[in-house]
């Protein structure tokens, strides 16, 4: 079966989709414009009772939440393409330390960036200067952290690409593009070469080539 992925445009389901590409899975996307309310049709709210995108739909087996999804591709697929978790028990800690992070401390500020500088007004909302202000300062301190882990090692959780790599792709795009954040990234000389080195996959350039969306 074809796995079916729902919103290819949106930042979220890029995540699931650059992880496909990765591990080589064959998939076809459903559309759903969310500011016209298409993801609180009845029938989508059967698949996602919360409304948001991704979701997944693998024959009978349905999953939403990007990084769950994520997770269970890049194990059910591990020894196919790219191997996202690592080889080791040491190395998967990482990764899964790392993308804790990502969700928790990295996407938070960048998310509401988003929703300041690109959501918002595409809903008729003015920024907010002293909210940007303060979300620029939250994910500057996190890319300090990460400027000093990038010194000691190429990526997040070592010396491979992984989904704690990867899982940062949509967000940072949005920074860089629309949002017109790119200082932030390119002051922090080790995050700066980390993000010319993921961006740069053949799976992300495909990702933001068929299905640019906001970016």
């Amino acid at each position: 079966m074809v796995v079916k992925v729902f919103g290819p445009d949106y930042g979220n389901p890029k995540r699931v989709l650059v992880c496909l590409i990765e591990k080589g899975v064959e998939f076809e996307t459903v559309p759903l414009d969310l500011f016209k309310g298409e993801n609180r049709a009845p029938e989508f709210l059967k698949l996602q009772p919360f409304g948001s995108v991704p979701v997944i739909q693998d024959g009978d087996y349905t999953l939403f939440e990007s990084r769950a999804i994520a997770r269970y591709y890049a194990e059910k697929y591990k020894h196919q393409g790219t191997d996202l978790l690592g080889k080791t028990i040491e190395e998967r800690g990482l990764v899964e330390q790392w993308l804790e992070v990502e969700a928790h401390s990295y996407n938070p500020p960048i998310n509401d960036l988003a929703h300041e500088i690109v959501v918002g007004p595409l809903r008729g909302l003015t920024p907010d200067p002293k909210l940007i202000k303060e979300n620029e300062e939250k994910l500057g301190k996190v890319l300090d952290i990460y400027e000093e882990r990038l010194s000691k090692s190429k990526y997040l959780a070592g010396d491979f690409f992984s989904l704690a790599d990867l899982s940062h792709l949509p967000m940072t795009q949005y920074l860089v593009g629309k949002m017109e954040k790119e200082y932030l990234i390119r002051d922090r000389k080790n995050v700066s070469a980390w993000w010319d080195d993921i961006s740069s996959r053949p799976s992300w350039k495909k990702v933001v080539e068929l299905w640019p969306g906001l970016y």
